[in-house]
């Protein structure tokens, strides 16, 4: 029987979304781009198994309670007492937009460990997904080193997904450094522009993808948002402009993105010419423009 399903790796976080332009009273959504991920490819007809630490309070049951709501597989979840879940507040400009605003962790020391992590999951999987979320925390980059090697000894198609979020980090060096070591480690990578040129240290977009061909990595998709996204793969290069659809909610629209092409390569495994390769750059770029037209990052 052949391997089928991805495993995604991270951490369960609690969007606090914001009501009105005031940002002062806010709605609570499951999320994190992780977990929008894999509800997402479940959403798809993959099988998804989700790795991460949650507690036993009542925002962790009722993020278990939305986990199988959706289908997706915590058996290889661990468990703690005093594990609380993250909180991220996501405020609204005054055109509309949602923006970061804060990160709120108060068990910033609780997370999955390196011996936490099982090889069973791997051992069944196809695709190995993890972020660049949680890597600012030394056992989170620990953990996703373990993952990353058994995923390679069990011969797993990976992708990583680029999420930065400066304030999370100490410094922006620190933050660059660390996310440019794990990305000749990935079979697929997605980031959106700004992210591109942030970690080349550039302000010029040709620049940016110069640099970043010294990382060999074989497929590489950049969002530009409305202005549509970019495919890199081998010697294949596709652009396609945005859709035009009535924006409610920007949140998560990245990770509809990446839900969609790893779903494209699950199915129907790497692309093999130029229409092949546009096919799953328009499918990942619709699926992120539909997300954007409902509340909530999922």
């Amino acid at each position: 029987m052949g391997k089928s399903g991805v495993i995604s790796l991270g951490e369960v976080f609690v969007d606090m979304i914001s009501l009105d332009k005031t940002n002062t009273k806010f709605q609570p959504f499951i999320g994190g781009a992780t977990v929008n991920l894999a509800v997402g490819v479940k959403r798809q007809g993959i099988d998804s198994c989700y790795l991460c630490k949650l507690g036993r309070d009542e925002t962790s049951v009722f993020v278990e309670e939305a986990f199988n709501h959706e289908g997706v597989c915590l058996d290889y979840a661990v468990h703690s007492d005093t594990k609380k879940s993250c909180e991220v507040y996501v405020h609204q400009t005054n055109n509309g937009d949602r923006v970061f605003h804060s990160y709120v962790n108060p068990t910033p020391d609780e997370w999955l460990t390196e011996q936490e992590v099982g090889k069973i999951p791997f051992q069944f999987g196809k695709i190995f997904y993890f972020g660049s979320g949680t890597l600012f925390h030394e056992t989170a980059c620990e953990t996703t080193k373990k993952a990353l090697l058994y995923a390679k000894e069990e011969q797993l198609f990976i992708g990583f997904d680029v999420n930065i979020r400066l304030k999370r980090w100490d410094s922006e060096e620190q933050c660059r450094k660390t996310i440019c070591s794990f990305l000749s480690q990935a079979h697929l990578v997605k980031m959106a522009e700004e992210e591109l040129l942030f970690l080349m240290d550039t302000e010029s977009y040709e620049t940016a993808i110069s640099r970043i061909n010294q990382f060999n990595i074989p497929s590489l998709f950049i969002t530009k948002g409305s202005k549509g996204a970019c495919a890199y793969h081998k010697d294949l290069e596709v652009c396609i402009s945005g859709l035009d659809v009535d924006v409610v909610d920007t949140t998560g629209a990245g990770d509809a993105f990446m839900a969609s092409l790893l779903c494209s390569f699950h199915e129907k495994g790497e692309p093999s010419s130029f229409s092949q390769l546009e096919k799953y750059l328009h499918d990942a770029n619709k699926a992120g423009a539909i997300a954007t037209t409902k509340m909530g990052s999922l």
